[in-house]
C-alpha cells in the first residue's frame, strides 16, 4: 500500500512538475522521509529526478536556450558537488526552513521585476548557479528559487521548462555521483529511485497538452501558486515534520 500511494503521488507530481518545471520533490519528499527516513529519501529523490528532467528535456528540447544553460552549469555543477558532500555533515532543517521562507518572499520579487520591465543577462545566471548549485547538493528541491531568474531572463513555457530541466539535470547527476563516490547510493535506493522516477516521466510526457493550453500570464499565475505551496511545504518539513 505504501508503494502504491508512493507511485500514485509520482505520477501527479510528474505531471504537474512538467506544467510548471517544479514541484515534484516538495510533493513526493514527505511521503518519501515517512517510508524511508531522510537520509535515504534524498538520494531517492535525487534518482528520480535525474529521470524527470531528461524527460522534460526530451520533451521540449528544441527549445533548450543552450547560452544561458552554459553560464548556469559553469558554476552550478562545481557548487552542487560541494554541497552534496556537505549534506552528509549538516542538519539540513534550517537550511529548508531558509528556502521556504526564500520560497514565498519570490512571489512579490518576481512582480516586482515584472512590473518594471527589469531583465537579467545571461552571464547573471552564472551568479545564480553558484548560490543554487550549492543549496541543490544539500536539499531535495531548490526548483522553485530558479523560477523568478529564468523568467526575468525571458524564458517561458517550453524555453523555461526546456532549459531549467538540463541544467537541473546536469546538477542531479553531479549529486548522484558524489552520493555514490559516498556509499550512500546502495542498490536498493538506486532500485527504489528508478522505481519512482519512472512514474515521474510518464507524468512529464502526460503534461505537454497542459502546457500548449497556458497562456504567458496563465504560466505565472500558476508558478506563484506553485511558489507559495513550495514555501509553507519546506518550512511545515524544516519545523514541524517529526525527523
Amino acid at each position: 500500500m505504501t508503494w502504491i500511494a508512493i507511485l500514485a503521488l509520482g505520477l501527479a507530481s510528474g505531471t504537474l512538475s512538467g506544467i510548471v518545471g517544479f514541484g515534484a520533490s516538495i510533493m513526493l519528499m514527505p511521503a518519501l522521509m515517512l517510508a524511508f527516513g531522510p537520509r535515504e529519501a534524498v538520494p531517492i529523490m535525487a534518482i528520480a529526478a535525474l529521470m524527470a528532467n531528461f524527460a522534460r528535456v526530451v520533451v521540449w528540447w528544441r527549445e533548450v536556450d543552450w547560452r544561458a544553460n552554459t553560464y548556469y552549469c559553469a558554476t552550478a555543477i562545481p557548487a552542487a558537488a560541494l554541497g552534496a558532500r556537505t549534506l552528509l555533515v549538516l542538519e539540513p532543517t534550517i537550511v529548508e526552513g531558509t528556502l521556504g521562507a526564500l520560497f514565498l518572499g519570490m512571489i512579490p520579487a518576481r512582480r516586482w521585476l515584472l512590473a518594471r520591465s527589469l531583465r537579467i543577462k545571461a552571464w547573471h545566471l552564472a551568479l545564480v548557479g553558484a548560490g543554487i548549485g550549492y543549496l541543490s547538493g544539500m536539499v531535495a528541491s531548490t526548483g522553485p528559487v530558479n523560477t523568478p531568474f529564468y523568467l526575468a531572463y525571458g524564458l517561458i513555457k517550453g524555453a523555461y521548462l526546456s532549459t531549467e530541466a538540463l541544467g537541473s539535470l546536469c546538477i542531479g547527476l553531479t549529486k548522484a555521483i558524489v552520493f555514490q563516490r559516498l556509499n550512500a547510493l546502495p542498490p536498493e535506493t538506486v532500485v527504489r529511485g528508478l522505481i519512482v522516477g519512472g512514474t515521474l516521466m510518464i507524468g512529464s510526457r502526460l503534461a505537454k497538452g497542459f502546457v500548449l493550453r497556458l497562456d504567458a500570464r496563465q504560466f505565472r499565475a500558476l508558478m506563484d501558486c506553485l511558489l507559495a505551496g513550495a514555501g509553507l511545504v519546506l518550512l511545515w518539513g524544516a519545523f514541524l515534520m517529526p525527523r
